[in-house]
C-alpha cells in the first residue's frame, strides 16, 4: 500500500471515535519497514483521554511486553522496528493537558522513523506544533494535505460555533 492508502485507512479508523466536544476524532496506524501493519488505534478507544497514536503504540507494548517502555502517568509504548511509520489523520500533538506525555514524545520514544499525516492541528485546544517537534528530533514528517478536508469534515463539530 502507498502512503496515501495507509493514511486513508487511518482516516477511516478515526470514524470509530466516540463523539466529543472537547477532543478531535483521530485515527492512527503503525506500519513496519516491510509494509506490514503493526497496530492501529483511534482517539478515546477504551479511555476517554487516549489519543490515536497513544492507543496504537500501547497495543505494541501489550503485544511485546519485553519491548515496552513504561512512562510516567501510566503511559507506555512498544518499541517499533527501525524504519517504521505512523500514519495519523491529524498532526500528532505537541502539547497536551490530559496526559504527561504528548503523542510526539510517544512517537519518538517508540523509535518511529516517519510520520505521515493529513491535517495540521488547528488552534482550538492548544497551539500544536507536532510536525516541527518531530522533525527537530530527526523524524521524517510528511503531510498529505489533499486528504485534510476529509479529516476536517469528520471534526466539523469542533470547527463550528453555535
Amino acid at each position: 500500500m502507498t502512503d496515501r492508502d495507509w493514511l486513508a485507512a487511518a482516516i477511516e479508523e478515526s470514524r470509530r471515535c466516540p463523539p466529543s466536544a472537547t477532543a478531535f476524532s483521530v485515527g492512527a496506524i503503525v506500519v513496519g519497514p516491510d509494509g506490514a501493519e503493526l497496530a492501529r488505534g483511534y482517539s478515546r478507544e477504551g479511555d476517554e483521554k487516549v489519543h490515536a497514536e497513544e492507543s496504537a503504540l500501547a497495543k505494541l507494548a501489550d503485544a511485546d511486553p519485553a519491548a515496552a517502555v513504561q512512562l510516567s502517568g501510566g503511559q507506555r509504548v512498544g518499541r517499533v522496528p527501525p524504519g517504521s511509520t505512523v500514519f495519523s489523520s491529524l498532526e500528532p500533538c505537541s502539547q497536551r493537558a490530559s496526559r504527561p506525555h504528548t503523542c510526539a514524545e510517544l512517537i519518538r520514544t517508540a523509535g518511529v522513523a516517519r510520520v505521515v499525516f493529513a491535517w495540521r492541528e488547528p488552534v482550538i485546544f492548544v497551539a500544536g506544533d507536532g510536525a516541527r517537534v518531530l522533525a527537530d528530533a530527526g523524524v521524517t514528517v510528511l503531510q498529505l494535505p489533499e486528504l485534510a478536508a476529509e479529516v476536517a469534515d469528520i471534526n466539523v463539530h469542533l470547527l463550528t460555533h453555535g
